[in-house]
């Protein structure tokens, strides 16, 4: 295109001089006039129109030539910011949470309900219990933050939407003929869809619980970090008070103690989220929940679909608590189904095993595979 525009800026001087002087009505170029004839008049008026429009199309061509040098990196830019980071986290952060996400969130929670022991047994004996421990499940976050802010905790009950979804979903799975939706939705690529969705509302509850609590008390971080961890994880925190409800009774279970994935996840999530609500961390909030939801969503479908109860912060906890809460940290991953740390008390693992019973090494595996559900 660069060798293009002398070309057609050249040839219009040639146009003009090779036109006949004499007349306006002169024929085509290096033709002289001739006398008008009937007609004449005409045609020459015809063939000095012809020449207009030619010299027209000549100079839409030059121009062409000139900016189209400049189009394709114009639509580069145009796609790129398209593209933008900030534009698709923007977008996604305007994405609603209700019917879909929420949909799946209550689907994920009620399933690890089913896993616990006894919980099917439960739902034929006293089906009120059983569908107050779904409640929990689904809505256990709300309460706790509610709690928290001193406000009533019966107040999220009167969304009649949320509660009714979340009631027929628990119908459905503990009550559906020959436990067909359970099949469908426990199926392991089904199942990843929904554990990334709840993924979603987990970080979008954290932003919003850390929003809410920044509004009544503007310089209180510890507040602010305690709702949003609560409303990421507020399920597991109140596990022993759902055991209560299924008549159960196991407080060394307590999560405080034996914190999952996602209960540190959302632990960490609430600091973060709370440096950028005091203006600290130097992102928007939509970046910070698009790019903190990837990683939530990455960990957790790896994690279920490798059948893994581990947590990617063990790696670094490995190194960093040891040095500043001392040595004894490592001995704490029992319930991590790695038994003892690489390189560090294996001695001591290992004497300890036989003094354990098969009954309580049976209980433990079950705690691994439902208590890390959330």
């Amino acid at each position: 295109m660069q060798g293009t525009e002398p070309l057609f800026v050249s040839v219009e001087p040639v146009l003009t001089s090779l036109q006949p002087r004499t007349s306006l009505g002169s024929g085509m170029l290096g033709v002289p006039h001739r006398p008008s004839s009937p007609g004449g008049a005409g045609r020459g008026r015809c063939l000095a129109v012809g020449r207009v429009q030619w010299r027209e199309s000549i100079r839409r061509a030059a121009g062409r030539g000139t900016h189209g040098a400049g189009e394709a990196p114009s639509i580069a830019m145009d796609l790129m910011s398209a593209l933008s980071l900030g534009e698709l986290a923007l977008s996604f952060s305007r994405v609603p949470l209700f019917p879909v996400f929420d949909l799946s969130y209550f689907i994920v929670s009620i399933i690890y309900l089913k896993y616990e022991p006894g919980a099917v047994e439960l739902s034929r004996r006293h089906p009120v219990a059983s569908w107050l421990c779904a409640m929990l499940h689904c809505f256990g976050s709300y309460i706790l933050a509610d709690l928290l802010l001193g406000e009533p905790i019966i107040d999220y009950f009167s969304n009649s939407s949320s509660i009714l979804l979340a009631s027929g979903v628990w119908y459905l799975i503990f009550f559906c003929p020959l436990d067909l939706f359970y099949k469908c939705v426990c199926f392991l690529p089904v199942k990843l869809i929904f554990v990334a969705m709840k993924e979603v509302v987990r970080v979008r509850k954290i932003a919003v619980g850390i929003h809410h609590a920044h509004h009544h008390y503007h310089h209180g971080w510890f507040i602010m970090i305690a709702t949003g961890w609560v409303k990421g994880s507020g399920v597991a925190l109140l596990s022993n008070l759902e055991q209560l409800l299924r008549g159960v009774w196991k407080p060394e279970t307590n999560e405080i103690l034996h914190m999952s994935f996602p209960t540190k996840a959302s632990l960490y999530g609430a600091v973060l989220f709370t440096l950028q609500q005091t203006r600290w961390l130097p992102v928007s909030k939509a970046s910070l929940i698009f790019v903190f939801t990837m990683f939530m969503v990455s960990c957790k479908v790896f994690l279920t679909a490798t059948h893994s109860h581990s947590s990617p912060f063990d790696v670094l906890e490995g190194y960093i608590c040891p040095v500043l809460f001392g040595a004894a940290w490592g001995g704490d991953h029992h319930h991590d189904n790695h038994g003892a740390p690489h390189g560090m008390g294996l001695g001591t693992q290992h004497s300890g095993l036989p003094a354990k019973a098969k009954e309580e090494l049976g209980e433990g595996s079950r705690k691994k595979k439902t208590k890390k559900a959330d």
